[in-house]
Protein backbone atom coordinates (compact mmCIF):
# COMPACT_ATOMS: atom_id res chain seq x y z
CA UNK A 1 0.00 0.00 0.00
CA UNK A 2 1.30 3.47 -0.88
CA UNK A 3 1.42 6.62 1.19
CA UNK A 4 -1.81 8.22 2.35
CA UNK A 5 -2.18 11.93 2.98
CA UNK A 6 -5.30 13.27 4.72
CA UNK A 7 -6.46 16.85 4.25
CA UNK A 8 -9.26 18.17 6.46
CA UNK A 9 -11.60 20.56 4.66
CA UNK A 10 -14.53 22.61 5.91
CA UNK A 11 -15.43 24.93 3.03
CA UNK A 12 -13.45 27.90 4.35
CA UNK A 13 -10.89 29.89 2.36
CA UNK A 14 -8.10 28.50 4.55
CA UNK A 15 -9.36 24.98 3.80
CA UNK A 16 -9.06 25.76 0.09
CA UNK A 17 -5.44 26.80 0.67
CA UNK A 18 -4.86 23.62 2.70
CA UNK A 19 -6.37 21.56 -0.15
CA UNK A 20 -4.02 23.20 -2.67
CA UNK A 21 -1.04 22.55 -0.39
CA UNK A 22 -2.17 18.94 0.14
CA UNK A 23 -2.42 18.38 -3.61
CA UNK A 24 1.12 19.71 -4.09
CA UNK A 25 2.47 17.55 -1.25
CA UNK A 26 0.67 14.41 -2.42
CA UNK A 27 1.78 14.94 -6.03
CA UNK A 28 5.41 15.36 -5.04
CA UNK A 29 5.31 12.30 -2.75
CA UNK A 30 3.29 10.12 -5.11
CA UNK A 31 0.71 9.69 -2.36
CA UNK A 32 -3.01 9.00 -2.34
CA UNK A 33 -4.88 12.04 -0.99
CA UNK A 34 -8.03 11.87 1.09
CA UNK A 35 -10.09 15.02 1.52
CA UNK A 36 -11.82 14.61 4.88
CA UNK A 37 -14.86 16.54 6.04
CA UNK A 38 -16.13 16.19 9.58
CA UNK A 39 -19.88 16.24 10.04
CA UNK A 40 -20.20 17.63 13.57
CA UNK A 41 -23.04 16.03 15.49
CA UNK A 42 -23.20 17.42 19.03
CA UNK A 43 -23.47 14.57 21.54
CA UNK A 44 -26.54 15.98 23.29
CA UNK A 45 -28.33 16.78 20.03
CA UNK A 46 -28.14 13.21 18.75
CA UNK A 47 -30.45 12.14 21.55
CA UNK A 48 -33.13 14.79 21.04
CA UNK A 49 -35.99 14.99 18.60
CA UNK A 50 -34.49 18.22 17.21
CA UNK A 51 -31.76 16.24 15.43
CA UNK A 52 -33.95 14.65 12.79
CA UNK A 53 -33.49 13.27 9.28
CA UNK A 54 -33.95 16.72 7.73
CA UNK A 55 -31.05 18.19 9.72
CA UNK A 56 -28.86 15.16 9.02
CA UNK A 57 -29.60 15.44 5.29
CA UNK A 58 -28.77 19.16 5.33
CA UNK A 59 -25.49 18.49 7.13
CA UNK A 60 -24.58 15.80 4.61
CA UNK A 61 -25.41 18.10 1.68
CA UNK A 62 -23.15 20.77 3.17
CA UNK A 63 -20.35 18.23 3.61
CA UNK A 64 -20.66 17.15 -0.02
CA UNK A 65 -20.46 20.78 -1.17
CA UNK A 66 -17.34 21.37 0.92
CA UNK A 67 -15.71 18.22 -0.47
CA UNK A 68 -16.66 19.25 -4.01
CA UNK A 69 -14.71 22.49 -3.52
CA UNK A 70 -11.62 20.48 -2.51
CA UNK A 71 -12.09 18.11 -5.46
CA UNK A 72 -12.23 21.14 -7.75
CA UNK A 73 -8.81 22.21 -6.44
CA UNK A 74 -7.40 18.75 -7.20
CA UNK A 75 -8.94 18.66 -10.67
CA UNK A 76 -7.59 22.15 -11.40
CA UNK A 77 -4.10 20.87 -10.57
CA UNK A 78 -4.67 17.82 -12.78
CA UNK A 79 -4.36 15.52 -9.77
CA UNK A 80 -6.63 12.51 -9.82
CA UNK A 81 -5.28 10.35 -7.00
CA UNK A 82 -7.74 11.55 -4.36
CA UNK A 83 -10.83 10.43 -2.52
CA UNK A 84 -13.47 12.31 -0.53
CA UNK A 85 -14.69 11.06 2.85
CA UNK A 86 -17.22 12.29 5.40
CA UNK A 87 -16.70 11.29 9.02
CA UNK A 88 -18.82 12.22 12.01
CA UNK A 89 -17.88 13.28 15.48
CA UNK A 90 -18.69 15.69 18.26
CA UNK A 91 -15.13 17.10 18.24
CA UNK A 92 -13.52 17.99 14.90
CA UNK A 93 -9.89 17.53 15.97
CA UNK A 94 -10.59 14.18 17.63
CA UNK A 95 -12.42 12.96 14.52
CA UNK A 96 -9.52 13.98 12.25
CA UNK A 97 -6.98 12.26 14.50
CA UNK A 98 -9.15 9.13 14.80
CA UNK A 99 -9.53 8.93 11.03
CA UNK A 100 -5.78 9.38 10.50
CA UNK A 101 -5.05 6.64 13.05
CA UNK A 102 -7.60 4.23 11.60
CA UNK A 103 -6.36 4.71 8.05
CA UNK A 104 -2.68 4.73 9.10
CA UNK A 105 -2.17 8.09 7.40
CA UNK A 106 1.38 9.15 6.61
CA UNK A 107 0.66 12.89 6.75
CA UNK A 108 -2.20 15.18 7.77
CA UNK A 109 -2.80 18.64 6.31
CA UNK A 110 -5.07 21.12 8.11
CA UNK A 111 -5.78 24.80 7.81
CA UNK A 112 -5.97 27.32 10.62
CA UNK A 113 -7.73 30.63 10.81
CA UNK A 114 -6.42 31.43 14.29
CA UNK A 115 -3.89 34.21 13.92
CA UNK A 116 -3.74 35.48 17.48
CA UNK A 117 -1.89 33.45 20.13
CA UNK A 118 -4.16 34.77 22.88
CA UNK A 119 -7.25 33.62 20.95
CA UNK A 120 -5.66 30.20 20.49
CA UNK A 121 -5.07 29.91 24.26
CA UNK A 122 -8.66 30.77 25.19
CA UNK A 123 -10.58 29.36 22.24
CA UNK A 124 -8.33 26.48 21.28
CA UNK A 125 -7.61 25.47 17.76
CA UNK A 126 -8.44 22.39 15.75
CA UNK A 127 -5.00 22.60 14.16
CA UNK A 128 -3.27 22.77 17.55
CA UNK A 129 -5.15 19.71 18.79
CA UNK A 130 -4.41 17.77 15.59
CA UNK A 131 -0.71 18.62 15.80
CA UNK A 132 -0.68 17.53 19.45
CA UNK A 133 -2.39 14.17 18.92
CA UNK A 134 -1.90 13.04 15.31
CA UNK A 135 -0.01 9.78 14.78
CA UNK A 136 1.99 11.26 11.90
CA UNK A 137 3.50 14.55 10.68
CA UNK A 138 1.06 17.44 10.31
CA UNK A 139 1.30 20.42 7.99
CA UNK A 140 -0.66 23.48 9.12
CA UNK A 141 -1.64 25.95 6.41
CA UNK A 142 -2.47 29.53 7.29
Amino acid sequence: MGKLYVCAVDGSKVADRAAACAVDLAKSAGAQLCFLNINVVPTRSRKTYFWDATLLAAAEAQSHAQLAAAAKVAKGAKFGNYDCVIASGSNVADAIVAYAQKQKADHVIVGTGTTNELARVFLGSVATAVVSHAPCPVTVVK
